[in-house]
């Protein structure tokens, strides 16, 4: 007869978890398509055509996430857009 032996294994995982956040954009009756467009792509370094599709979204649904990240990097954004006359915060 033979005799089987059963090893158990104990691993540890560590898991790397980072508090994302967002900026939300809102939809508002006051700023125009180019001034949307141009000031995404100055503050959040989104390409044109991806500045293009956020401020279509924030049209038609009213709100768009515009960028994540770590709260200390989206806070300056984040002012920076309220300071351009945009509608946004950090959920």
């Amino acid at each position: 007869m033979s005799t089987k032996e059963k090893v158990l294994e104990e691993v540890l995982v560590e898991e790397v978890t980072t508090a994302n956040n967002e900026i939300v954009l809102y939809n508002d009756e006051v700023n125009t398509f180019d001034h949307v467009i141009d000031t995404l792509i100055r503050v959040c370094r989104h390409t044109a055509e991806q500045a293009e599709q956020c401020s279509l979204i924030v049209h038609y649904n009213g709100k768009c996430t515009v960028k994540t990240g770590e709260f200390k990097d989206l806070k300056p954004q984040c002012t920076q857009l309220l300071e351009a006359g945009l509608s946004a915060e950090i959920i």
